[in-house]
């Protein structure tokens, strides 16, 4: 059978659109020009109401690992006492990254597939007070978590004078978030995820009072020093190091496409995708790993009973070129996540349901045929 088209459902990378891939395949600039000057403002300006930041965001040639490293290398000195919320591989990464820079690292681990309450941040902070930074990841993409990161800033901030630094890598640009509002000092993004771009950019939004921080933080570090970055973004909207000028013309047409689009409607559209997703899922019968109430609206999480989250995966890209994620670290092999965030319409959620009904069929001979299309077919016409 002909099936010479790939279908991407990873929770990063995700699928380009075409007028993104023309943008980026624009002739060649030069990066110490007025041209690209006026690009990165534009960039950096539009991608505000986007992280809910009052100030322009910084743009980092690197992954969102990049990203991560940058909010801990500056503001961590020796033996700062920080916590780190980790409900997954992800909020691990972040408390390894700090461990590196020397950080006292107190983890607030959570089971994975929950969130992390205001309750149980509260009660752990009451015991280290003195932190000076609290790390918490928005959306834990090993799991599909979506943590309730307004109510983590408020107990933050009511019990310690700590920053509050979060990892939005892989929900920014698909959920609501209001620094201030929040209470966040530092939000961090890459490009592969909600943002509709190739692998490639960091992005980090900071607050004044993070700002200040990162200017008297004694810590070494060269290329993720952003002193670097505000001063030249701010004396010639530019970068202190080469950036990937192409990504980042990209990224201007990405940030039109969302305005076109409306914030506001790309957020509703995510919630939609997650419910038809769940609710396909449901009608197949396979567990979630995540409730309802706690499940982010980029990732899905299904931990099938039998064993089968390999066999699924494999046979789905075997069979109808659908490639969608495995499980991390321990929930390797147990469970699959279906990525549905960025370039995801309604019509691609009934593609990946469509394959899964038929690979349930072949693997398990049920007859599931048309049952999870028909469910998220539902739920769509609700919307409509």
């Amino acid at each position: 059978m002909l099936l010479n088209q790939q279908y991407l459902f990873t929770p990063g990378p995700t699928p380009i659109p075409e007028r993104v891939k023309l943008a980026m395949n624009q002739p060649m600039i030069g990066h110490r020009g007025q041209a690209f000057a006026q690009l990165l403002e534009e960039v950096s300006t539009r991608l505000m109401p986007i992280f809910g930041s009052k100030d322009p965001v910084l743009v980092l040639t690197g992954s969102g690992t990049s990203a991560l490293e940058a909010a801990a290398a500056n503001i961590i000195e020796e033996n700062d006492p920080v916590v780190v919320i980790v409900t997954g591989a992800f909020g691990e990464r972040f408390a390894t990254i700090c461990e590196t820079f020397g950080a006292t690292v107190y983890r607030l681990t959570i089971p994975w597939g929950e969130i992390c309450t205001p309750d149980q941040l509260e009660n752990f902070l009451h015991a280290h007070k003195d932190c000076k930074a609290v790390f918490a990841t928005y959306c834990e993409t090993s799991t599909g978590v979506l943590n309730p990161i307004k109510e983590l800033g408020a107990v933050t901030k009511r019990i310690t004078d700590a920053l509050f630094i979060v990892d939005g890598v892989s929900c920014i640009g698909a959920v609501p978030v209001d620094m201030a509002a929040w209470n966040i000092d530092i939000l961090v993004s890459g490009s592969q995820k909600a943002l509709m771009l190739p692998p490639g950019l960091a992005f980090i939004a900071v607050n004044h009072i993070a700002r200040e921080r990162i200017q008297s933080c004694s810590s070494k570090r060269f290329y993720l020093d952003l002193n670097r970055y505000f001063a030249s973004y701010d004396k010639e909207k530019s970068t202190p190091f080469t950036p990937a000028v192409s990504l980042i013309a990209g990224a201007l047409e990405v940030c039109y496409m969302i305005e076109e689009e409306g914030l506001e409607q790309v957020i509703q559209r995510h919630q939609l995708l997650k419910t038809m997703v769940r609710e396909g899922i449901k009608a197949l019968e396979l567990p979630l790993l995540v409730s309802d109430e706690h499940a982010s609206p980029t990732v899905t999480s299904v931990k099938p009973l039998n064993g089968k989250a390999n066999q699924i995966k494999k046979t789905l890209q075997d069979k109808y070129s659908i490639t969608i994620a495995g499980g991390q670290k321990k929930l390797k092999g147990e469970i699959f996540r279906i990525g549905h965030m960025g370039y995801c319409t309604p019509f691609d959620i009934l593609k990946v349901l469509t394959g899964l009904e038929m690979t349930i069929h072949t693997i398990e001979g049920r007859n599931v045929l048309g049952q999870a299309t028909k469910k998220a077919e539902e739920v769509w016409r609700e919307y409509v």
